[in-house]
């Protein structure tokens, strides 16, 4: 028989988290503000610094406050990146399981890709074909973690023009989870070639307009790429169909 332990009462920390978001998201801190120091904190809130010191951690990984060493705790706007140590904490079993992070990267770029296709407008295709450029030029000049910086950049700013916040979140999601496979998958010889050559083929499906054709592009993307991700793994690419 499976021996349970009632589940404790909320603790300290927690409502002190709890009192601090409610205080945030209800917008009686407005972004920017700086949060009263720990001391003061502590003393508001009668309890030990080091309570206090947990909670803002907390409140740090997820995306609502940002610490800063020697200066303080400020509210961050509702766009603020997500931290990448939020990241890490929440899938850090998942971060080295290539299967699945293939398989969330697959769902979720496709369908950001999709929606910013929609959305693009002259003034998108020229800041994208800036950044297809700079990653060409990286390439060029042999800078594998140059080319991964501006190819995380483009595929943000999908995110920023799919015209849906939910995506915008879930695309940085995919980026801080992907970035170990992808720094793996670019020493393997041609992916990074073949990663140009599909965005490049992506972005000139979207400026046609033509959402058939973006979509059958982005599928051959992640077709070649389940080549290399296979190589990675050591295993016979199966067929992605």
């Amino acid at each position: 028989m499976l021996e349970i332990k009632p589940v404790k009462r909320i603790t300290v920390t927690e409502q002190v988290m709890e009192q601090i978001a409610h205080l945030i998201t209800s917008g009686q801190i407005m972004p920017g503000a700086k949060l009263p120091n720990e001391r003061d904190l502590a003393i508001q809130f009668q309890v030990t610094r080091g309570r206090i010191r947990e909670a803002l951690r907390a409140l740090s990984l997820l995306g609502m406050i940002t610490i800063k060493a020697g200066e303080g705790s400020f509210v961050n706007n509702q766009e603020e990146p997500i931290p990448a140590d939020a990241i890490t904490w929440l899938f850090h079993n998942e971060i080295n399981n290539l299967d699945e992070i293939y398989a969330a990267r697959k769902l979720i770029e496709s369908e950001v890709y999709l929606e910013a296709s929609k959305h693009a407008g002259p003034e998108h295709f020229a800041a994208m074909e800036a950044r297809l450029n700079s990653m060409r030029n990286a390439k060029n000049k042999k800078a594998p973690e140059l080319f991964l910086s501006y190819l995380d950049e483009y595929d943000l700013f999908m995110g920023e023009i799919s015209g849906n916040r939910i995506y915008g979140k879930l695309m940085q999601t995919i980026v801080h989870l992907r970035r170990e496979s992808n720094i793996k998958l670019l020493n393997v010889p041609g992916a990074i070639d073949n990663s140009i050559e599909h965005r490049f083929l992506i972005y000139e499906a979207m400026r046609s307009k033509n959402f058939t054709l973006v979509k059958q592009t982005i599928e051959g993307f992640f077709q070649s790429s389940k080549t290399f991700y296979d190589t990675i793994l050591g295993t016979p690419s199966p067929s992605d169909k």
